[in-house]
C-alpha cells in the first residue's frame, strides 16, 4: 500500500478537478462566521515539482494543469483555484503543483483547523517541512481511513473531508464507501468529496449504485474523462461524489466542466454532472 506517490501524477486532469471541486467547497464554507475542520484521509506530500524526476517521467501535467495554465480566459468560479496556482509559482512560470493540503491551508482562516493523514514515511515528512509549523495543523502519520471515524463528530459540527486513496487494492473501492457510511451515520451534516479514477466502468457503477442504496438524499456526482472508456489505457479520466454539496456547486460545475473539456480536448473528452438520487424502496 506504500509503493503509490503521487508525485508521478502531480498536476494532472484528475487533479485540476478534485481541486477545483476542493476549493470551490472551501471557499463556500469560509461564507459563514463560523469555524470548521477541514479533514484530508491521504494526504501526500502537500507541495510537488513538475521538474522532478517523478513528474517528469509521464508529464502528465502536460494534459492537466499546463492547459488551464495558459487559458487566455477563466470563468470567475475557478479564479480563486488559479490564484492559488499563480501564487505557488511566484515568477509566472509553471513549476509546481500545490496538493490538497496546501490549497486547504491558504484557504481556511484562523480559526479554522486541518486534519491530514498520511502513511507514506517520505511524504509524511515532505507534508511536516510544509505544514508542520502551522498552528491550525495536525499531521497524523495513520491510515486515514481509520482516522476519519475516530474524528467525527467534528467539535465545532463543520467539516469538509476529502477522501481519495490511490486505488491501487481493488478493495479500496469498496472500503472508501464503508469508510463514507460509517462516516455520514456518525456526522450526517458534513460536506464528503470522495474523488474515484475511471479505470474499469463497472467498478464506478458498483460505487454508484450503493450511494444509491444508501438513501442519502443529497449526493452530486461530477466527471471529467479526457479519453473514452477503455481497460487497457489505465486512468481515462475521474471524478467525485459530492455529499451535502454546497448548493451553488453544481451551478459552478456546470460552467467550468465545459471550459475544462475544451482545454483538455483529447478529441473524445467529455463530463458528466448529475444528482445520485436514493433508491426507490
Amino acid at each position: 500500500m506504500l509503493s503509490y506517490r503521487h508525485a508521478f501524477h502531480a498536476g494532472n486532469h484528475a487533479d485540476v478537478l478534485k481541486h477545483l471541486t476542493l476549493s470551490l467547497t472551501l471557499d463556500y464554507y469560509c461564507q459563514k462566521d463560523k469555524p470548521f475542520w477541514y479533514i484530508d484521509t491521504h494526504a501526500g506530500s502537500g507541495f510537488y515539482r513538475l521538474n522532478s524526476a517523478e513528474a517528469q517521467k509521464n508529464r502528465e501535467f502536460d494534459a492537466g494543469i499546463q492547459p488551464i495554465w495558459q487559458a487566455a480566459e477563466i470563468p470567475a468560479c475557478a479564479s480563486r483555484y488559479i490564484d492559488l496556482i499563480r501564487q505557488a509559482n511566484p515568477d509566472n512560470t509553471l513549476k509546481h503543483y500545490p496538493g490538497s493540503p496546501w490549497l486547504a491551508a491558504q484557504l481556511l482562516r484562523k480559526t479554522d483547523a486541518l486534519h491530514l493523514f498520511e502513511l507514506h514515511p517520505a511524504d509524511y515528512q515532505h507534508l511536516h517541512k510544509q505544514l508542520g509549523d502551522d498552528k491550525r495543523v495536525r499531521i497524523n502519520k495513520q491510515d486515514g481511513l481509520t482516522g476519519l471515524i475516530g474524528l467525527l463528530p467534528p467539535t465545532p459540527r463543520r467539516a469538509v473531508t476529502l477522501i481519495d486513496p490511490s486505488y491501487e487494492l481493488k478493495t479500496d473501492y469498496t472500503l472508501v464507501i464503508e469508510t463514507l457510511l460509517k462516516a455520514y451515520k456518525r456526522f450526517a451534516t458534513g460536506t464528503y468529496l470522495l474523488w474515484y479514477p475511471v479505470i474499469d466502468r463497472q467498478r464506478v457503477q458498483q460505487m454508484s449504485r450503493k450511494l444509491q442504496a444508501s438513501q442519502i438524499p443529497d449526493i452530486l456526482q461530477i466527471e471529467l474523462c479526457p479519453q473514452e472508456d477503455s481497460n487497457k489505457l489505465g486512468m481515462t479520466g475521474s471524478g467525485m461524489f459530492v455529499i451535502n454539496p454546497p448548493w451553488v456547486l453544481g451551478k459552478q460545475m456546470q460552467e467550468l466542466l465545459p471550459w475544462m473539456v475544451e482545454h483538455m480536448n483529447t478529441g473524445a473528452a467529455r463530463y458528466t454532472l448529475q444528482q445520485i438520487s436514493p433508491e426507490k424502496t
